[in-house]
């Protein structure tokens, strides 16, 4: 028997936001922004998290991710946490794309299993019950067939890049830029300019946001 819903019902299952920039942006210190982190970590780069007390879990392969996905997803230790971060989930999709590519000999078919298994894993973990997820990506900067520059999260392959955006509700361009008084500021982007890629479908944030995560949250589910 068909069940007939309403959307004035739905409830946030957790904020689940992409955020991308470019290399010393401090993606990875956003974390220490988000409610009660617990970081899951394909690179060398967390010094910048050494003056805070946030547990992490190193990502070395595949059966790293997948363990990492069923302990957020199955085990009791797991909800004293509140945030799962991956950070970053373009160094994850390398991690597992040389792990395919040591596997096999053709470099496309080892493209197409880290692609499907990366999509995999991206929804696996988006849809985490009861939990934030907070996943940050390289920046990629492209040139289009006009000639414009274009701004965007960067994945190794075509594919996947371009698809990642798709899966989340909140993809954030985190900026780095000077003011008036040649000060560097850090703001996250949460509105597409036409050059830098950034959504917002909770429709709770402004084009411009302070790079606070739980600030950001808190407004999303209110």
């Amino acid at each position: 028997m068909i069940q007939i819903n309403n959307t004035k019902h739905l409830q946030t299952n957790g904020v689940k936001v992409l955020v991308y920039g470019q290399a010393g942006a401090g993606k990875t210190t956003l974390i220490s922004t988000a409610p009660a982190p617990i970081v899951l970590s394909a690179e060398a780069g967390l010094l910048s998290l050494r003056d805070y007390d946030i547990p992490y879990i190193e990502i070395r392969n595949m059966d790293d991710l997948a363990e990492a996905y069923h302990w957020a997803a199955e085990s009791e230790e797991a909800s004293q946490y509140q945030t799962v971060c991956l950070d970053s989930i373009s160094e994850i999709a390398e991690v597992v794309l040389t792990a395919e590519k040591k596997k096999n000999k053709d470099p496309r078919a080892a493209y197409g299993v880290m692609q499907d298994t990366i999509q995999d894993y991206v929804r696996k973990f988006r849809d985490l019950s009861g939990m934030h997820v907070y996943f940050s990506a390289k920046l990629e900067k492209v040139q289009d067939e006009m000639g414009r520059i274009l701004y965007g999260p960067s994945m190794p392959g075509n594919k996947i890049g371009q698809l990642l955006p798709y899966y989340f509700d909140e993809v954030l361009a985190l900026r780095v830029e000077h003011n008036d008084n040649n000060q560097t500021v850090r703001m996250l982007q949460c509105e597409g300019d036409g050059t830098w890629l950034a959504k917002d479908r909770s429709g709770k944030l402004d084009k411009w946001m302070e790079p606070d995560l739980s600030g950001i949250m808190q407004r999303i589910i209110a």
